[in-house]
């Protein structure tokens, strides 16, 4: 497994390396980016898998929990505000071509661009669709 690097939407982007954790699932990856505390890592998982019928799915999922310091009787310890998370599955017939996955992850990934303002402005400033 190797590093994963996600870039973010900042006014000055900033690519989030994220190190393999481990294993998810039979054939999928966990990786973290690490936080002060381990309760504040950034969380993106891969997971393949094949249905009984032969359909191949693949669930990425990424967590972004925010940090906060609170102090009980003095002592200064970590809590979770707030946890953003995404998810995207891809679901492949078995005799899908590779053009036709490329063409429906290329399309998925365009449909999250900023310049796609339809769905931007329903993913990120809150409006509803019209």
């Amino acid at each position: 497994m190797a590093n994963v690097v996600l870039t973010d939407r900042a006014a000055t982007p900033v690519n989030h390396t994220f190190t393999p954790q481990g294993s998810e699932g039979d054939s999928g990856g966990r990786y973290a980016k690490a936080a002060a505390s381990s309760l504040g890592d950034y969380v993106f998982k891969i997971n393949p898998r094949s249905t009984p019928g032969g359909r191949r799915k693949i669930d990425l999922q990424l967590s972004l929990p925010v940090l906060v310091t609170e102090t009980i009787n003095g002592v200064n310890s970590y809590a979770v505000a707030r946890t953003s998370r995404a998810s995207v599955t891809f679901d492949f017939p078995p005799d899908a071509t590779l053009q036709e996955r490329k063409d429906i992850v290329g399309m998925m990934y365009t449909a999250l661009a900023t310049a796609t303002s339809q769905c931007d402005s329903v993913l990120t400033v809150g409006e509803n669709v019209w």
